[in-house]
């Protein structure tokens, strides 16, 4: 437990310090931002209880809101993210692909798998991360446009991390 717990708050610090430093200066013509921080929540234990869930998911958004001065544009997106990861991943594990245990990584559960996963909860973000954002649906095709080149850029790092930092068991 006590492992765990420092495992995960590494992760968090090592995700945010990524996020404001190296992620926040990919910017490609105001339409590609990866928010890479998303894979804390991502890879948090299948059996997180609900209430810690939305309180990680908050705080996570809230760290990034501090630092970039969105006024809690992060800690929404974030917060919805945290709320909608338990019915993702009881909609994947319906079709009988997970055990309901351990940690939906790659290593666990495949690609295929964890590229779904991965792709429903990074565009529900980046939808509402820019939907309240923009606060219009005046520029709505941009906006659209803005979430799937953000999503495709967050998801093609969030994979090569995992293909990377993770063993196959």
């Amino acid at each position: 437990m006590q492992n765990g717990l420092i495992k995960y708050a590494g992760l968090f610090i090592l995700l945010i310090f990524l996020q404001l430093f190296l992620f926040n200066n990919i910017q490609l013509s105001g339409y590609i931002n990866p928010y890479f921080y998303i894979l804390f929540i991502l890879l948090l234990p299948y059996d997180t209880p609900g209430w810690l869930l939305l309180l990680l998911g908050f705080f996570t958004g809230l760290a990034i809101d501090a630092f970039m001065n969105s006024h809690g544009v992060h800690s929404s997106a974030t917060l919805l993210m945290a709320f909608l990861r338990p019915y993702v991943l009881n909609y994947l594990s319906e079709r009988g692909e997970i055990e309901n245990k351990g940690i939906p990584s790659m290593s666990q559960y495949g690609f295929s798998w964890f590229f779904r996963y991965a792709a429903i909860l990074t565009v529900a973000h980046h939808l509402a991360l820019f939907l309240i954002e923009s606060f219009t649906f005046v520029n709505l095709g941009a906006t659209l446009w803005r979430t799937i080149l953000s999503s495709l850029t967050t998801l093609a790092f969030i994979l090569i991390t995992q293909l990377l930092f993770t063993h196959r068991k």
